[in-house]
């Protein structure tokens, strides 16, 4: 099988970067910029499951040098979107399926819109990685997990052959049986977790040691209740542990929506928070989500008028 990935930043130039390891035939799609650093320093991994480098990745900027590809890795920002489809639309064959690991939801119709429902398949990651100034990539946490399901039909065939392209790879790879009701989950928490650090500008530990527990929680639960009533309550133990997580004194977590706040970054507010209240009923029933989401409209609206 061969496999576009789209983007060789932290998460794609992470799996991407695995599965050049293990031999898998891959080319990334990456802007001008970052090929002339990869042919520089050629890609770099640092984790705790080893180091990788390979001196000259295949690469190109433009998806028609790819050829028709089998399976598009899709590893950009939610803000780059409409831009990476129209990137690797060349690229698509009649057979191609698309993997996106982005998070949210709103990515998917626009996918589903681009390119149709049945080569579209669900993803999700859970990795803790990025960048460092030279374009290497840091790994930093004990998880490098791949999740993905065919959306419709869990034991398809596409299911099966994107399973075989990418097994045995050097990450944690699942197939999900269930993979919308676990990319909601991640969402829920993910929101959550992006829109009290950045709205309070700390870790979860620290917003709860200054007397705020009851507030993240009534955050993750105001995100739970939109989920539940689109159809995809999350499930128990995910609710158990997601809580247990957000109520730990003693977290040094900070979303990484956080990290481009303090950077002065463009953020994934809007695909991330935004989207979630538009899922439910703009705010009403959620107005710590509200106000996270309007606080990061406002740095953005900032950004915007000093020409960040």
């Amino acid at each position: 099988m061969r496999i576009l990935v789209v983007g060789a930043g932290g998460i794609g130039g992470y799996f991407g970067g695995r599965l050049l390891e293990a031999g898998r035939d891959v080319v990334f799609l990456v802007r001008p910029n970052r090929a002339a650093e990869l042919a520089e320093t050629g890609l770099a991994i640092r984790s705790p499951f080893g180091d990788f480098h390979h001196p000259a990745p295949p690469v190109v900027t433009d998806a028609a040098m790819a050829g028709p590809v089998d399976l598009v890795l899709l590893s950009c920002k939610a803000y780059d979107l409409d831009g990476a489809i129209a990137g690797f639309a060349p690229a698509m064959g009649p057979e191609t399926l698309v993997l996106p690991l982005l998070n949210g939801m709103a990515h998917i119709a626009a996918l589903d819109a681009a390119f149709g429902p049945a080569r579209v398949l669900g993803g999700l990651c859970q990795i803790s990685v990025a960048r460092d100034a030279e374009g290497r990539i840091g790994h930093f946490n004990d998880a490098h997990n791949l999740v993905c399901g065919d959306r419709d039909d869990p034991q398809s065939e596409k299911i099966a052959r994107v399973e075989s392209a990418l097994a045995d790879a050097g990450f944690a790879l699942r197939i999900s049986p269930a993979i919308t009701q676990e990319m909601w989950e991640k969402w829920v928490f993910i929101a959550a977790c992006a829109g009290i650090t950045c709205l309070m500008r700390a870790s979860v530990g620290d917003i709860v040691t200054a007397g705020g527990g009851d507030v993240v929680l009534d955050l993750f639960d105001e995100c739970c209740a939109i989920a539940a009533a689109k159809g995809f309550p999350p499930g128990a133990a995910m609710v158990e542990q997601s809580r247990g997580i957000l109520a730990n004194p003693k977290s040094a977590l900070m979303a990484s929506m956080l990290r481009d706040v303090e950077r002065g970054a463009a953020t994934e507010a809007d695909h991330i928070l935004g989207a979630l209240l538009r899922e439910g009923t703009n705010g009403a029933g959620a107005p710590i989500l509200r106000l996270a989401n309007l606080h990061l409209k406002a740095y953005d609206a900032r950004r915007v008028r000093e020409g960040g």
